[in-house]
């Protein structure tokens, strides 16, 4: 009977002892201080901070970890939980619902036009954008956000389709990924619809063995974003980078230096 329950205590131990090695997400991240990226950011003349989060591995990597934990205007990176409760809520269908241009002619040749919801989140369409946070109101807006843990948003009736580009909503970097890696995951509180059609229309590019959904961000104060993840040789590289855009930076810069990072670390080729 003794050497029964010393066979059962063995067996449980080694299956405990498996469980640990395949829940590496259940321990404390490392943190991993790449100075590289510092020197992608000097080469580029900008100035913040290259976030990265090795989903296998559960390592970030960055040049400024204090930077990354600072919170910024979140501007139109919002319009990835933006989408996510208008998908949830129903006021799009899904990535083909159009929206009709209002006639009124503005300064991003791309938003003079009807667009299809999926190229309204690409070509980054405020007007667009905004229709859709007047749709939900600040009620539900609020709800959501608190919801999906994304940053700290002020949300009231005077500021409902201008919170995210500027005033004293923010989100640090470290927050970004956060929300994001619960998006991957399937841990939002919305539904398998949802996402499945918002990770199909935020593709930026899905090749044969890699897909990449992105988005930028740029605030009225110059704060620029780029975050989103990278599915790659069966792991996850998720990213948030954020810049202080100088008048003459170019906006290229938000996703040229991200490249640079994940090229940097023998995750992404660039082009020549």
């Amino acid at each position: 009977m003794k050497f029964r329950s010393l066979i059962f205590l063995a067996i449980w131990f080694y299956a405990f002892t498996l469980q640990i090695k395949e829940t590496p997400l259940d321990s404390e991240p490392i943190k991993i201080v790449q100075s590289s990226f510092q020197d992608i950011l000097d080469s580029a003349n900008v100035a913040g901070s290259i976030l990265l989060y090795d989903l296998e591995k559960n390592t970030f990597y960055s040049n400024d970890f204090d930077h990354a934990s600072k919170s910024f205007i979140p501007a139109s990176t919002f319009k990835i939980p933006n989408s996510l409760m208008a998908l949830e809520l129903g006021i799009v269908e899904d990535g083909s619902t159009e929206f009709k241009w209002d006639g009124q002619v503005r300064s991003v040749e791309n938003w003079n036009q009807d667009l299809t919801f999926k190229q309204a989140f690409h070509y980054s369409c405020v007007p667009c954008y905004q229709k859709i946070a007047r749709n939900i109101g600040v009620e539900r807006l609020s709800k959501y956000t608190e919801d999906f843990g994304y940053g700290h948003l002020d949300i009231n009736s005077s500021n409902v389709d201008m919170f995210w580009l500027e005033g004293s909503s923010s989100i640090s970097q470290m927050q970004q990924i956060d929300f994001l890696k619960r998006f991957y995951l399937g841990e939002l509180p919305i539904s398998e619809r949802t996402e499945r059609i918002a990770k199909e229309m935020m593709a930026e590019k899905n090749g044969k063995d890699f897909k990449l959904i992105g988005k930028t961000g740029l605030s009225m104060s110059g704060v620029g974003w780029y975050v989103g993840y990278l599915e790659k040789d069966g792991n996850t590289y998720f990213f948030a980078t954020n810049l202080q855009m100088k008048e003459d930076t170019p906006y290229a810069v938000r996703r040229g230096v991200t490249m640079a990072a994940l090229e940097d670390m023998d995750i992404w080729q660039l082009k020549p």
